[in-house]
């Protein structure tokens, strides 16, 4: 659910809710006996026109993520057990409302791994995005060489600096992810027929890669 930018949140744990209304709000206490800026904090709140839009979609809401679920359901059961393929994981108790469709695909199964598959999609015209993001957020600037509030490097500076260390070398599970990973866009108003196509040129398109 988007409202032009930024969306909504909502928690049935009240000290998360106090905690995240705050967080919006410069961490001043609004309606508080005493209110004050409690601790560092962000100045996000929406305007009225974002307001206004958000409301709109709340309507919407239950209904979007239904038809995300159902399609995105339909493209799971066709691709479940395909070689080289894995399609997303739902844990109990949760519900996946598919912003994106992941697939994880095996490089050492599918020639070209994920960035191969990729290709033979985008020319049977279907969008796709390998890796998602290029890299991970700890190996941008801010993170690498500490760019935050003027000269300060705060608040890297209250860590211990096994904390901060960002070297690519630890972390080679989340490059590993990365490499791996295939997004495609999802959509509520995809049909039987959309669902059917992009299930049809995803298997095709791994028998033809596969080693």
């Amino acid at each position: 659910m988007t409202t032009g930018e930024g969306g909504m949140v909502t928690s049935n744990d009240e000290a998360l809710a106090r905690r995240m209304f705050l967080l919006i709000n410069k961490a001043w206490g609004y309606g508080d006996a005493n209110p004050d800026h409690y601790f560092l904090a962000l100045n996000y709140r929406v305007s009225e026109l974002q307001a206004a839009v958000a409301l709109a979609q709340l309507g919407k809401l239950h209904s979007v993520v239904g038809r995300r679920l159902a399609s995105a359901s339909k493209l799971t059961s066709m691709l479940v057990g395909m070689c080289g393929i894995q399609t997303p994981r739902v844990t109990e108790g949760s519900v996946h409302v598919y912003w994106k469709y992941c697939l994880n695909v095996d490089g050492a199964t599918i020639r070209e791994g994920a960035v191969g598959l990729a290709k033979l999609l985008k020319e049977r015209g279907i969008a796709c995005a390998p890796r998602y993001i290029q890299k991970p957020t700890f190996m941008c600037e801010i993170f690498q060489k500490r760019r935050t509030f003027g000269n300060s490097q705060y608040p890297f500076t209250l860590a211990r600096p096994e904390a901060v260390n960002y070297d690519k070398s630890r972390f080679p599970l989340t490059f590993k992810a990365l490499e791996d990973v295939l997004i495609l866009p999802w959509n509520e108003r995809y049909t039987q027929e959309h669902v059917e196509y992009i299930a049809e040129c995803i298997q095709e398109s791994v028998e033809q890669l596969t080693i």
